[in-house]
């Protein structure tokens, strides 16, 4: 997944606000106690970020790869 994407999908589902807030301030156990931005400057891959944010926020299945518009 390109960072492009990963950002777009973060909008899309949270909006400008939130999902920047969410990338940059919520650490998360399962990047090793990162943010999505710290994890993604650290070198994993942004669709395994993508991944765990979903599953932290409980984004349904059928969203997860964006919006169906």
């Amino acid at each position: 997944m390109r960072l492009s994407q990963f950002r777009g999908l973060l909008r899309d589902e949270f909006g400008e606000v939130r999902g920047t807030s969410l990338a940059r301030d919520h650490v998360f156990a399962e990047l090793g106690g990162r943010s999505a931005e710290q994890a993604i400057e650290a070198g994993i891959d942004p669709k395994r970020v993508w991944e765990v944010i979903c599953v932290a926020y409980d984004v349904p299945v059928e969203r997860r790869l964006g919006r169906d518009d």
